[in-house]
């Protein structure tokens, strides 16, 4: 079989295989040419320095841990030191909501507010249209706002360009921004995504939000766009003070979950945020059912891209048959359906991967009344992962960079 180029973001079959091929095409380029290029937005079809890993990763098709044990493999902790923190930002950003779930709690409602004032407020409706549809006049925000549409992925760097002239150029509420990506990204995860996005606009770190600058969109756009200064907002303030007065919430302890009890009659959920299930061992179990649990439709109150759904779909039925087990598609409807299904085939527990915050923990907690009307716990596994990153962090990455030598140390990695 021909070695795929990493650089060909239309190769995104959702499956473990396909996620190990590119991870394996992307690995001599995990080191000096990963930190040389990553910042440079390419274009579609042409981001050949950065691993456009992301759709696998957030469904664990690959796990974190394989990702920077080969990229340790190929260039070491020095040479593969770029690539290797831009890995663990992911489980910063999920350990960071883990911590403060709240200010996810307050994104749901904030958009549903949000999504409210476009209702009533038709030119405004008709703003954020435009830059959906990539129709506000400025070059690089419209070519971004196709790319992500068509293909469902843009480079980072692009997202926060995006982000950043969405939120101050075109004083567009940053929620429906957020929201917009959420619908549109393969990779879309709640963590990264919202906390991104706070970051832009000022509320992650506070009173420091992200300026979009003509210069540095040119530069490393490799020239592909030159905006104008006059094309961009000139004053840039963090929305802290005007959103979020009262600062961030406490850091909360870290949710305990329940482990299975292997001897218990048992289903099985697969879900989107961890597909590889057969790390697990479900097989130990004493497994009465399993289903996978689409739940695209959960990402948001408007319609989800077509593509997101498709991916998620594939990569459940490829995490079902790899691990064994006989699988059909369960929507996530009516919460109540999850007791009665498990109820149905005499399970007194429901196994599945840990799921942190974001639609899916939303709607399982919307289960919980249900589930223990009928006598059903829901358990979950842990990667020891997770485990090892999330309590660091409880303020800004530097805490969790401090750490990662003793994180590769424990996870067996050097």
């Amino acid at each position: 079989m021909q070695t795929p180029d990493p650089s060909d973001d239309t190769r995104l079959t959702p499956s473990r295989a396909a996620g190990l091929e590119r991870l394996r095409a992307f690995a001599p380029r995990m080191g000096a040419r990963y930190a040389r290029g990553r910042n440079f937005d390419r274009g579609p079809g042409a981001h050949r320095d950065v691993s456009v890993l992301s759709p696998w990763l957030r469904r664990r098709l690959v796990t974190e841990r394989e990702v920077v044990a080969e990229a340790l493999a190929a260039h070491g902790p020095e040479g593969a030191e770029k690539f290797i923190h831009e890995v663990i930002w992911r489980g910063y950003f999920k350990g960071w909501l883990e911590r403060r779930p709240s200010i996810w709690a307050q994104y749901r409602t904030g958009l549903e507010r949000d999504l409210a004032a476009l209702d009533r407020d038709r030119r405004l409706a008709r703003d954020v249209a435009r830059a959906e549809a990539g129709e506000t006049g400025i070059d690089c925000f419209d070519a971004w706002a196709q790319e992500l549409a068509e293909t469902g992925y843009l480079h980072n760097h692009a997202r926060m360009w995006f982000a950043s002239i969405w939120i101050f150029t075109l004083e567009l509420p940053w929620r429906v921004g957020a929201d917009f990506f959420l619908r549109h990204l393969l990779d879309g995860d709640p963590a990264s995504n919202t906390l991104g996005w706070r970051w832009v606009a000022g509320l992650h770190t506070r009173g420091k939000p992200y300026a979009a600058q003509a210069w540095n969109i040119a530069r490393f756009t490799g020239g592909r766009f030159a905006p104008r200064d006059a094309d961009l907002a000139a004053d840039v303030r963090g929305l802290d003070e005007l959103l979020e007065p009262e600062g961030l919430p406490p850091v909360t302890p870290l949710r305990e979950p329940a482990a299975p009890e292997m001897e218990a009659p048992s289903a099985l959920l697969i879900t989107e945020e961890d597909c590889a299930v057969a790390d697990f061992t479900p097989t130990d179990l004493d497994l009465r059912t399993a289903a996978r649990l689409e739940a695209s439709h959960l990402r948001s109150p408007r319609d989800v891209a077509a593509h997101v759904a498709e991916f998620d779909a594939g990569a459940l039925r490829d995490a079902a048959e790899r691990a064994g087990v006989d699988a059909p598609p369960m929507r996530a409807g009516v919460p109540d359906d999850l007791a009665r299904w498990a109820a149905r085939a005499g399970a007194r527990q429901i196994v599945t991967a840990y799921v942190p915050e974001g639609p899916v923990r939303d709607w399982l907690r919307a289960a919980e009344p249900a589930l223990r009307e009928h006598g059903i716990r829901l358990c979950e596994w842990q990667r020891g992962w997770d485990r090892a990153i999330w309590p660091h962090a409880t303020a800004g990455f530097f805490k969790v960079k401090k750490a990662i030598p003793r994180i590769l140390h424990d996870q067996g990695l050097t």
